[in-house]
């Protein structure tokens, strides 16, 4: 088939908007604030083999990984038309427990599906030994209820079954089902919408222009890594520790330009651990696949094409390539900031004057969990906290912003008072956390809860002891704080931790700022 430049540009539009309208579904039909209010979803569409064809610009580690878990339901289920799979299994394509993701095939006439739709989305809680399914555990059985690939929907009809098995292994089920129902009514609008695009252009055309579409992708993604200096490139640093007493977990990449192809490895990282910072591999080539994204000037669809010159090199066993049954809960969101940081980090030798110094390398990850006094029924809340990104050659860092492996907004102030039982007694920037330098980095957040219940509280952070770095003579960013404040009295808590607080408690999260970037100028 011929590729028409204008039609190649119109399918790329076409294919993204139909992903970001299934967003907008999945967001304004949603129960929890989780995913009505930050947003923290994700979807894309798939061709027969479960390559990624298009997305929306959601949350870069979900996106990376999804492709694997489509592929494990093709692999492991028989959806025919009326059909949707759910999964959440990290160790099938995954990312962590609470990350739910829902499989729907597109049939357009003929005996298998000519495409897929999917979308992941972050509940708020999936069971497991503490609220909001982001314990300090030492087991995946610890986390929640596991998801292999299996039938949510059949013929068009929701599995009342397995919906009510889901409900009874959570704390707040009517919010789940709630969600759940938006995740499938996503993927109910991105079928009509692709079956009403295969109407128009026929069957052909769309899966034509699908690949290539991903050709067009891997075509510029290879000029890109040939604009590189060859070379080898090493970088390494660490996770601050586990939550259960290991610390200084080594992630190493030795990075390898070669022509129009990278080899990124990160055999030489140190071995899973026995707290949940440990990452599946899937998460290891979403950040992957996300740094070198960004390394590409043009505007093209992010799709298969753009792993397809990259190989990675992991050890399963190691903490980006854990065995199951790993703790993985805050390998997602922890470990894959980490993993951006070091390979940004090797590619700041090879690209000094476009990579950017360490942003706040951490989500600052807030569960909090217990009954609402006015209804008597549990809640649990999870929130991610931005800071400061890094300072690049071209400018001062962005300060209060989520970066890199997130992309989530915030829950707003108003929202989460109406729908929790505490206040935000503080809502700032963190002045002057951002490292010195040529250009500074961005500052952090200080957001404060008061709560007016008794509550079980799970803070997972990162750049608590070593902080985000500078480059080129720039300084490093300030390193976050966490506090609880009990009858005035402040107290200091590590990076991770889990407390049953009272009623009138506070706890205070300060977030790093991101380095700085050069030498500052002395007048």
């Amino acid at each position: 088939m011929s590729v028409n430049p204008v039609l190649l540009e119109i399918f790329k539009n076409r294919f993204s908007s139909i992903a970001e309208e299934m967003g907008v579904v999945l967001q304004r039909t949603s129960f929890s604030p989780n995913i009505k209010e930050r947003k923290d979803f994700s979807c894309a569409i798939f061709d027969e083999d479960g390559e990624m064809v298009a997305q929306a610009a959601h949350i870069p580690v979900h996106l990376g990984s999804m492709p694997l878990s489509v592929k494990s339901v093709i692999k492991n289920l028989e959806l025919k038309e009326g059909d949707m799979a759910i999964l959440n299994d990290p160790f099938r394509g995954g990312t962590h427990l609470p990350d739910i993701t829902i499989v729907a095939p597109v049939y357009a006439g003929g005996d298998k599906p000519a495409f897929y739709v999917a979308n992941r989305a972050h509940h708020s809680d999936i069971g497991g030994i503490s609220p909001g399914s982001m314990p300090l555990s030492s087991s995946i059985f610890q986390e929640g209820l596991i998801i292999p690939p299996v039938k949510i929907v059949e013929n068009g009809k929701i599995d009342e079954k397995l919906l009510d098995f889901i409900k009874a292994n959570v704390r707040t089920p009517e919010e789940r089902e709630g969600d759940f129902a938006a995740q499938i009514m996503a993927n109910r609008i991105g079928i009509k919408r692709l079956k009403e695009l295969i109407e128009k252009y026929s069957l052909e055309t769309v899966k034509g222009y699908s690949k290539a579409l991903i050709s067009y992708s891997e075509r510029i993604m290879r000029e890109t890594i040939k604009s590189i200096p060859d070379g080898v490139y090493e970088f390494e640093d660490f996770m601050e520790d586990d939550g259960s007493g290991n610390k200084d977990i080594k992630i190493k990449v030795k990075l390898t330009i070669d022509g129009e192809q990278a080899l990124v490895d990160f055999s030489e990282s140190d071995f899973q651990v026995e707290g949940s910072i440990n990452s599946v591999k899937a998460i290891t080539l979403s950040a992957v696949f996300y740094v070198f994204r960004c390394l590409v000037k043009e505007d093209i669809p992010t799709n298969a094409g753009c792993l397809a010159p990259i190989e990675v090199i992991t050890k399963e066993g190691t903490i980006v390539d854990a065995k199951f049954p790993a703790a993985v809960s805050a390998g997602n969101v922890e470990t894959s900031q980490r993993i951006v940081d070091v390979l940004l980090g090797a590619l700041s030798g090879a690209l000094p004057d476009f990579i950017p110094a360490a942003s706040q390398g951490t989500m600052n990850n807030v569960t909090i969990g217990g009954i609402n006094p006015v209804t008597g029924t549990p809640f649990t809340y999870y929130e991610t906290i931005g800071g400061g990104m890094g300072a690049s050659a071209k400018g001062d860092g962005e300060s209060a912003i989520h970066s890199h492996m997130t992309n989530t907004l915030n829950t707003p102030v108003e929202a989460l008072e109406f729908a929790y039982p505490f206040l935000v007694t503080e809502y700032s920037v963190r002045r002057n956390s951002g490292g010195d330098g040529l250009f500074k980095g961005g500052n952090g957040i200080v957001r404060e809860f008061k709560f007016l219940t008794d509550v079980e509280v799970t803070v997972i952070s990162e750049r608590r002891r070593v902080p985000p770095y500078g480059l080129f003579g720039g300084e490093p960013g300030k390193t976050g704080e966490n506090w609880i404040i009990k009858n005035g009295k402040k107290i200091r808590k590590d990076g991770k931790f889990t407390e049953k607080l009272s009623k009138g408690d506070v706890l205070r999260i300060e977030t790093p700022g991101g380095g700085g970037l050069g030498q500052k100028v002395v007048k």
